[in-house]
């Protein structure tokens, strides 16, 4: 956990999320969604990479 000033930046349970989203994950992106510098929501895209 983070601070700057009075505003909590990053908390367990945002790492927690982070960190299991990101062990299921092979290809694709992870977008976090900033509003008034804290995280409201997390979106997460995955690829599949199909085989000839």
């Amino acid at each position: 956990m983070k601070e700057t000033g009075q505003k909590q930046v990053l908390d367990r349970s945002h790492l927690d999320t982070l960190e299991k989203l990101l062990s299921d994950m092979k290809y694709g992106n992870i977008t976090l969604i900033i509003q008034d510098g804290k995280i409201v929501q997390i979106d997460k895209t995955e690829k599949y990479r199909l085989k000839d």
